[in-house]
């Protein structure tokens, strides 16, 4: 019989006497339904908001309509579409799931029956309504595509299908096909391969010129890429193999090609950029001159990275940036061409933290923009006019997240967002507004309008109903923390303590974690619906914490990149000792501590259980990576080389060769559809528990990929999770 927390086994019915507090009179009591079913806890954003180009107005998608309001005020001014009046017209089903305006804002694509190709890239039904003559028509006649695009000028579309790359004339509806040597595993145009996708974080792979009259795009050869072949269950006689190209440590990679199509001549250009086979190409980007290309290159060791202008008319190039690292780099979307055509803005570590420099046309280093122990997350935008830089940054601590902006002279550095929590920022075309969306470990984000000056004009969201549910069920507040190690260093932590906490009792601790490469789980930001669960967990007499390791992000190049060739070997050290820091606590029962971890997570919470097995008393994986030499090319040889070149790197640290040191309590569940941490890691994990006489609980998904959501997957997983932490700790 299935359990669930409303009907909890009479097996562990004497285990919560010990553990369940008496709840403060009138507390609700949270559970995994209200969580995963109900949405009883979920937060409001700001749906399809869309600052409109004069400055004064923006629109919002509002169920099957696109509205317009008064930025000041908020009144509605008008509806701009209402898709219900198009039900069943060029088949269209009246609903659509995102919009977006072309440059004059005369035009509204629309977008619907969303499909999944792999975790984050889609195919989609396009129509497009134009408010001038409120004509309404299908795009690529009602073919699912990706990426249909507006040209700068609006009067065409560009769009991927089947592979192949078309644009679409929208005044004629005649469709041009460009490419035409498109095929499923061998040859994919204007769209990212699977391991770009995932691990260069873009999926539409060309790009308009600003006059509109060439494309720029990226061709993937992957016909000699490996692959990886998944099995779907559908209640027929056999199941579906579906099989993907997928690069795995020291296979071969795609072969990536530049290429330009121009409009007015119908012909199809190569850049020649490559040096060899084996590099990446993971940004491509238009400067000022229409026929000037900006050119990401990247060694496959990803320590040598290139930036290069390449000119189309001459099919020549020249570089403008060329960096070297002990290390590795990260990819990242900071690269801003001034409309004035002589300077662009560009990030890096060259002086140990994340920082902002302008540099000249020609690649010459002008200034540096930003000066700190501190990283810059991400540059958000410019204003020419006013020669700032807006951008996100770790100034004040790694937890804090602040919007600033600064001067292109260096100076006049000024923050737009309160202190403390996280913020992000959205800004009108023009800077003179901007939506500034703050959120703390304690509070859900609100959303607030500023003008430029920094007044804060009103709320557009602030969550208070959710701000009232925490007052209903009783939460207890996220503190934080930090100590020292006995290697000596400071790591930062937060933690929820149970309800009714009573300092001197013996609590069990429940830690969770991510801990990979240049991420932070220890920021001062709203934490998602995991927050309720950990909520509830504490409710049920459970400290839960969080903790850091080094290899994580905002604490500069050196904290961030330690981990280099023996990733897992410094977290796993770094969580051992949070777990004996928190069992010192006069207040925690230090025989009762588990940790959990999903994907990376799930890698290190296996690592800890196993070579922390005397301070670990359970752990829960999901997904992991079990060793390095199943998992993809990119990510893998980025950190760790290749097996090859870091065979005791690999197997050091690979939790597959450690299962005869299990001792306590182990959960390990995985989705048989993950295309990204394959079911192959859990298999040989459980054949490495077997073999090594271990007893262990196991749960798979059928179906399901790395997210393992879908139907009641997710309330499904919870609970099991939930009824392993009781019956362990």
């Amino acid at each position: 019989m299935q359990i669930t927390l409303k009907k909890i086994s009479q097996a562990y019915a004497l285990l919560f006497l010990f553990i369940l507090p008496n709840l403060t009179h009138g507390q609700k009591k949270i559970t995994l339904e209200d969580i995963w079913q109900k949405n009883t806890f979920s937060t409001r954003t700001i749906p399809g908001f869309n600052f409109l180009k004069d400055d004064k107005y923006y629109s919002l998608k509002n169920g099957t309509r696109i509205e317009k309001y008064d930025l000041i005020t908020g009144s509605k001014v008008n509806e701009i579409f209402n898709a219900s009046l198009y039900e069943g017209q060029k088949g269209f089903t009246g609903k659509f799931s995102a919009y977006s305006f072309d440059a004059e804002e005369e035009q509204i694509l629309l977008e619907s029956e969303t499909v999944s190709i792999y975790r984050h890239s889609t195919k989609s039904k396009f129509h497009l309504y134009d408010i001038r003559n409120s004509r309404f028509y299908q795009i690529a006649k009602g073919d699912l595509i990706s990426h249909a695009t507006f040209s700068p000028d609006g009067s065409k579309l560009a769009y991927v299908k089947a592979n192949n790359l078309f644009y679409e004339d929208i005044k004629t509806g005649v469709i041009t096909q460009i490419t035409f040597d498109g095929k499923v595993n061998e040859i994919i145009n204007g769209m990212c391969d699977w391991v770009y996708e995932e691990e260069f974080s873009f999926t539409k792979a060309f790009e308009w010129n600003d006059d509109g009259t060439k494309i720029a795009f990226l061709r993937f050869d992957e016909k000699e890429v490996p692959e990886y072949t998944m099995q779907l269950y559908n209640n027929g006689p056999y199941p579906i193999n579906e099989t993907f190209k997928y690069p795995k440590v020291g296979e071969k990679n795609a072969i990536v090609d530049v290429l330009v199509f121009d409009l007015k001549k119908g012909t199809v250009k190569k850049c020649e950029v490559a040096l060899n086979e084996d590099y990446y190409i993971p940004r491509i980007k238009w400067t000022r001159d229409n026929d000037m290309l900006a050119i990401t290159r990247l060694n496959r060791h990803q320590n040598h990275l290139e930036l290069i202008n390449y000119d189309v008319r001459k099919d020549k190039y020249y570089m403008l940036i060329d960096e070297k690292g002990k290390y590795f780099f990260e990819i990242t979307d900071v690269l801003l061409f001034l409309k004035n055509g002589k300077e662009f803005v560009w990030t890096s570590e060259k002086d140990g933290y994340n920082q902002i420099y302008l540099y000249d046309i020609r690649g010459q280093l002008i200034r540096k923009l930003t000066e700190g122990n501190y990283d810059v997350i991400s540059v958000i935008g410019y204003d020419e006019k006013k020669n700032k830089v807006y951008f996100k940054a770790a100034m004040e601590s790694p937890m804090e997240h602040g919007v600033y902006e600064i001067g292109f002279n260096g100076k006049n550095l000024r923050q737009l967002s309160e202190k403390g929590g996280v913020t992000n920022a959205t800004f009108s075309s023009n800077f003179e507004y901007c939506i500034l969306n703050r959120s703390t470990a304690n509070a859900p984000a609100n959303y607030v309008l500023f003008d430029r000056s920094g007044k804060a004009l009103r709320v557009l969201e602030e969550n208070e109903k959710a701000s009232q549910v925490q007052k209903e069920y009783g939460v207890n507040p996220i503190e934080f923390f930090n100590f020292k190690t006995s290697e000596g260093v400071v790591l930062n932590g937060w933690m929820i303590k149970p309800a009714n906490f009573n300092p001197n009792k013996k609590y069990p601790v429940f830690m969770t974690q991510y801990s990979g490469p240049g991420s932070q789980q220890v920021t001062d930001g709203w934490k998602g619906a995991n927050y309720w669960w950990y909520q509830m967990l504490a409710q049920d007499g459970y400290l839960v914490a969080c903790v850091d390791p080094r290899g994580t992000g905002a604490r500069g190049e050196e904290f961030r990149k330690m981990t280099y060739m023996q990733l897992g070997h410094y977290e796993t050290i770094d969580q051992i000792e949070a777990a004996k820091y928190l069992g010192s606590l006069s207040y925690v029962d230090a025989n009762r501590i588990g940790i959990y971890g999903w994907s990376y997570g799930g890698y290190l919470s296996s690592l800890a259980i196993l070579k922390g097995n005397d301070v670990f008393k359970a752990a829960i994986a999901i997904a992991p990576v079990t060793n390095w030499k199943w998992y993809d090319s990119v990510y893998t040889e980025r950190y760790m080389r290749t097996y090859r070149e870091n065979k005791e790197g690999y197997d050091q640290n690979s939790p597959v060769n450690f299962a005869h040191m299990l001792k306590g309590a182990y959960l390990l569940c995985h989705g048989l559809a993950d295309d990204n941490v394959h079911f192959q890691n859990t298999v040989e994990m459980t054949e490495a528990l077997i073999q090594a006489n271990k007893q262990f609980d196991t749960y798979f998904y059928p179906n399901r990929n790395h997210g393992i959501s879908g139907g009641n997957a997710r309330l499904h997983l919870y609970t099991k999770m939930t009824n392993f932490l009781y019956k362990n700790l």
